[in-house]
């Protein structure tokens, strides 16, 4: 029973999880306008996806959004784990605490604070971007400072100083040997910062400007009240973005695979 139950519970959860994702790429692909009615297969809403330009600029913008948030959240959590890495025992437990509250803080309470205090108190207008790009750098660089600090703490915490020792300035210490160490760490919590950054409704709806729509939140006012075109073109969308992650941790797995074989191959 114990040898039944386990596969029967992995495949069930794989259900729960991905059949209603399954379902929607399914209706993406046809012409049908709600979910349950079939009406024959179609591209037309890949076709209204790619030459509506209202839907164009509003994928163009948050891509660009959330590259920009997660470079600047990468240097922040990236120095940031280096700084508390290399500081006392009492510094590092204290970023390292400090780091966990935008973590752990509910979206809504994070994209309300970063309007009143940048909106309200300094009087910078939303218009300008920077609240939203803010508010987005503030959500995802904890998250790229978790990913860089276990790399930290698996290198070896010598290597720094014997740079040093050799004559090496602190910048190219940190240049040619630490950065080096932690750099899958960097391109992890970079990965992480975009996916964030395309998945945030709740910053993005308290900082944005007000012609301006992410992925979620045009997503969820098309639910509200758009043309049907516009409705079933998003389920295009969905499909469009889970096929990519998907294709994305694949080859990610092959790279990983492969430079493990590499490594066993060498010993």
């Amino acid at each position: 029973m114990k040898k039944a139950f386990r596969p029967a519970f992995i495949i069930f959860v794989l259900i729960f999880l991905y059949a209603p994702i399954l379902l929607l790429i399914f209706y993406s692909f046809t012409s049908a306008t709600t979910i349950g009615a079939v009406r024959g297969f179609s591209l037309h809403n890949y076709v209204t996806l790619f030459t509506t330009e209202e839907l164009r600029e509003m994928i163009i913008g948050t891509i660009w959004l959330a590259v920009i948030s997660a470079i600047f959240a990468t240097l922040l959590g990236t120095f940031g784990a280096i700084g508390s890495f290399y500081s006392s025992k009492k510094a590092n437990v204290f970023m390292s605490s400090l780091n966990q509250v935008p973590v752990v803080n509910a979206d809504v309470v994070t994209g309300f604070s970063i309007c009143i205090l940048l909106v309200e108190v300094f009087g910078i207008e939303k218009d300008t971007f920077i609240p939203l790009v803010a508010g987005h750098v503030l959500l995802c660089a904890p998250f790229v400072y978790l990913s860089v600090m276990p790399k930290l703490k698996q290198m070896d915490p010598y290597l720094y100083e014997a740079a040093l020792d050799l004559g090496a300035t602190p910048f190219k210490a940190l240049r040619s040997i630490v950065i080096p160490q932690i750099s899958s760490g960097i391109i992890s919590g970079f990965a992480l910062a975009i996916t964030l950054s395309l998945d945030d409704y709740f910053i993005a709806t308290y900082t944005k400007p007000s012609t301006f729509d992410t992925i979620s939140t045009y997503v969820v006012n098309a639910t509200k009240g758009a043309q049907t075109t516009i409705k079933t073109a998003l389920w295009a969308l969905c499909a469009v973005i889970f096929i990519i992650v998907v294709l994305i941790v694949m080859l990610s797995n092959l790279r990983t695979m492969r430079s493990n074989r590499k490594e066993r191959a060498v010993t």
